[in-house]
């Protein structure tokens, strides 16, 4: 099983297409699957909370672009995911500049800056 220390470090390494979310996502799914990584894409919590990733163990990626998220609003998100038994750390891979906690409600939080694999 992935930690998601490794999987942020695996993203950061990644020089995925910034042009759409969708793009994003599409590229991550391909990186996931090069690296044998179980996971499930758009994985229903609830009717309003389906994050981009589900992770064996539980982890959450969600994907995030500039100018088009809101930072409270991934935070908001991040937060509404934290609630569910499953999920046991969330990765927030963005592209954006974005302080986060180490923890929300006591589950562990990462930031992967996909800005890092162009440099």
């Amino acid at each position: 099983m992935t930690s998601p220390s490794e999987l942020v470090q695996i993203l950061r390494r990644c020089r995925f297409d910034l042009s759409t979310e969708k793009r994003l996502q599409s590229g991550m799914e391909e990186a996931l699957r090069a690296r044998a990584i179980s996971f499930e894409r758009e994985k229903r919590l609830s009717a309003q909370d389906i994050p981009d990733f589900l992770v064996e163990g539980g982890i959450i990626i969600e994907c995030k672009m500039r100018d088009k998220a809101k930072k409270m609003a991934v935070y908001a998100q991040m937060c509404r995911y934290t609630a569910y038994p499953e999920v046991t750390a969330i990765v927030l891979a963005t592209n954006m500049s974005m302080g986060l906690p180490e923890e929300i409600e006591g589950k562990a939080v990462y930031l992967a800056s996909l800005s890092a694999g162009w440099m």
